[in-house]
Parts: structure tokens; C-alpha cells; sequence
């Protein structure tokens, strides 16, 4: 019996010839892209290249380049030829209308949940707000978006809705970039304990404060 044959018969898995390290090192610069854009390292109209870049995470510039070019297609940044990349600078009616369309998904989709989830199902989303409210006294603008989004993800996924859940997440990842101006501490505690608060009118079923409460978290 040949060898290969004698290994999966006992159950044992060849290791691959090959590790795809290259998608595990992009997200990684993804990610370390998106906190340093959410903390106004990467200024918006600001032009960086990949190689630069590449030195500063310390990696090969083709990471770097499939990091921007997703950050590229979510609208972040723009693509110029043989420069690099341009941190998208986004208007102000352009993030109304951003919110505009989430309060349109969100709202309606919450005030639908409030009649049919059970107060002790709300209770399992308080860690999601604590985590946001921890993130928030930090200051680390990176880490509340970041717990922002899963407090809202947390609340849609109740709905068993997964398109609803994706497409919601997606529109508040592009609400939250490019970055505005460093917010104070203060505004990322208020912003974090209308979470706490919408929780409370939401396990209530408080169904007019939860609306209050939500389309003034949008505005």
C-alpha cells in the first residue's frame, strides 16, 4: 500500500504543499489600514504609496496594494496612477445620506424586532454596548467603530435576517470612513450610552422611545 494511501486511512491529513500566507498578511494591513485611517494618520486628500506603506507595517508592497485596492472598492480611498492612493475626502451631504439610507434599513427593522424578541434575548446584547462604552472612555477611535458595529450588527442578527445584517454592516463600515475630524472623548461616551439606553427601551418594548432613540443615534 503506498504511502499517502496508508496516512489517510489512519486518518491523518497531509500538511499542503504550499501555506497561503498572502490573504492572512493583506487582512492584517487591512485592518491596521482602517485603525490608522479611523485615527487620522492617513489624512483625507493625503497621497500614499504602497511602497511606503509597506515599510511602515513592514511587509512586501503586494499586501499593501490588495489592502487599498478592497479599502478602494468600499469607497475609502482612490486610486492614482503611478502615485498611489488618495484618502477619499467625503462631503457632508454625502454622510446624511450615508445615514439616511442606514436609519431607512435600521429603524424599521428594530421597531419590527421590538414585538417579537423576548426582554432576556435583549439582555445578551449588554456586553456589545459595555464593550462600546469601555472603548469609548478609552478614546480609541479605532476600537469604538469597531464595537459600534458590532452593537448594531448584535441587534440585526436578532432578526434572522443575514442579507439585512451584511448589507447594514457594510453601509455603517462606509459611514465610518473616511475619518471625521478626531472626536472628543466625551462624544464617543455619549454616542456609547445611547446604546445602553436604546437596550433599555428596546427589552421594555418602549416602542416610541426606541424610535426616539435611534433615529437621534443616526443624527
Amino acid at each position: 500500500m503506498a504511502a499517502p494511501q496508508r496516512r489517510r486511512e489512519r486518518g491523518v491529513v497531509p500538511a499542503p504543499r504550499t501555506v497561503p500566507r498572502r490573504f492572512s498578511v493583506r487582512d492584517q494591513v487591512l485592518a491596521a489600514l482602517r485603525s490608522a485611517l479611523l485615527a487620522g494618520e492617513l489624512a483625507p486628500g493625503g497621497i500614499y504609496s504602497a511602497p511606503s506603506l509597506a515599510d511602515r507595517f513592514g511587509v512586501s508592497a503586494t499586501p499593501v496594494r490588495e489592502a487599498m485596492q478592497r479599502l478602494a472598492s468600499e469607497g475609502v480611498v482612490e486610486v492614482v496612477p503611478n502615485r498611489g492612493f488618495r484618502v477619499a475626502q467625503r462631503s457632508q451631504r454625502e454622510a446624511a445620506e450615508l445615514a439616511e439610507v442606514r436609519a431607512l434599513l435600521e429603524v424599521p427593522a428594530m421597531l419590527r424586532l421590538i414585538r417579537t424578541v423576548p426582554a432576556w434575548r435583549w439582555a445578551t446584547l449588554c456586553p456589545l454596548a459595555d464593550a462600546s462604552a469601555l472603548a469609548a472612555a478609552s478614546g480609541d477611535v479605532a476600537a469604538y467603530a469597531d464595537a459600534d458595529r458590532a452593537f448594531h450588527g448584535g441587534v440585526l442578527a436578532l432578526g434572522g435576517n443575514a442579507q439585512l445584517a451584511l448589507v447594514a454592516n457594510e453601509l455603517h463600515r462606509r459611514s465610518q470612513w473616511p475619518p471625521e475630524p478626531i472626536r472628543a472623548i466625551a462624544d464617543l461616551v455619549a454616542d456609547a450610552a445611547e446604546h445602553a439606553a436604546l437596550l433599555t427601551a428596546l427589552s421594555a418594548g418602549d416602542v416610541a422611545r426606541a424610535e426616539s432613540l435611534v433615529r437621534a443615534h443616526f443624527t
